[in-house]
């Protein structure tokens, strides 16, 4: 599994990015594939996700602000991130689990949000 992510970079406190990851495989049929963070020294963790069959979710502290959407035809899963905060300074990873009979994600590199006070 490849998973290619772009869209990070430099914005202004309550401006906007929209990150895109590319996938090599089929993403509809996948069990989960979501948007995670990562700041030094701290865990990685769910930013938004979206289960087989369409569920959606999101951490609390982006509610509202964020949204995770995919486009099936382009095997390409977004967040649309608005009114960024400092603390949504990270390094942004991509995440898929295949199928059921893969137990562990498979992850893209990483794109860093770097966001101005």
């Amino acid at each position: 599994v490849q998973l290619q992510a772009s869209g990070g970079g430099l914005v202004q406190a309550g401006g906007s990015l929209r990150l895109s990851c590319a996938a090599s495989i089929n993403i509809f049929s996948a069990v989960a594939i979501g948007w995670y963070r990562q700041v030094p020294g701290k865990q990685r963790e769910l930013v938004a996700g979206i289960i087989k069959g369409g569920v959606i979710n999101y951490a609390d502290y982006v509610k509202g602000r964020f949204t995770i959407s995919r486009e099936n035809a382009k095997n390409t899963v977004y967040l649309q991130m608005n009114d960024l905060k400092p603390e949504d300074t990270a390094v942004y990873y991509c995440g898929v689990r295949p199928s059921y009979n893969t137990p562990n994600f498979s992850w893209g590199q990483g794109t860093l949000v770097t966001v101005s006070s």
